[in-house]
């Protein structure tokens, strides 16, 4: 399938690699089908793109919220995800929306609505944690520094 979109242009998407949002994302409940991208240039291990297959104009950043939030555990209730298949650890992805302000320093990670993706099934929903230890906005800045400091 071929898609025009606004971040990588036009490009080849495979079948296998759609991901179906059956209850659609937070905001955008007819957005249903979307595909994981990243920047080859950047590699796989920072900022993703969840880039809609239904709007091609609409592209998410998001991020594996353990890079920035090593101790992110979430409890998240199993009625809001049980639609999306049996959940193993192998088989979830976990991914956190990224805000990126014109002022880099102030870019932050939504750490209380995670994307819970099942890779086995490509089914994932999108959920709200239900405690305060998660902030909407967790300032992620100067962790990405240290991190690429200690990569070094």
């Amino acid at each position: 399938m071929k898609l025009t979109t606004r971040v990588f242009g036009e490009v080849e998407i495979e079948e296998s690699k759609i991901i179906t949002f059956p209850n659609g994302i937070i905001g955008f409940p007819d957005m249903t089908r979307f595909t994981l991208m990243h920047d080859e240039d950047q590699g796989s291990n920072t900022i993703k793109w969840l880039q809609s297959i239904d709007e091609p104009n609409f592209a998410m950043p998001v991020m594996d919220p353990l890079v920035v939030c090593p101790d992110y555990k979430p409890v998240v209730d199993k009625a809001e995800v049980e639609y999306i298949g049996n959940l193993s650890e192998e088989e979830m992805l976990v991914l956190v929306t990224v805000t990126v302000p014109h002022d880099l320093k102030l870019m932050t990670v939504n750490l209380k609505g995670p994307f819970i993706i099942n890779t086995k099934d490509m089914k994932a929903s999108q959920t709200i944690i239900d405690n305060d230890e998660y902030p909407v906005k967790f300032p992620i800045y100067d962790i990405l520094q240290k991190n690429k400091e200690a990569k070094g």
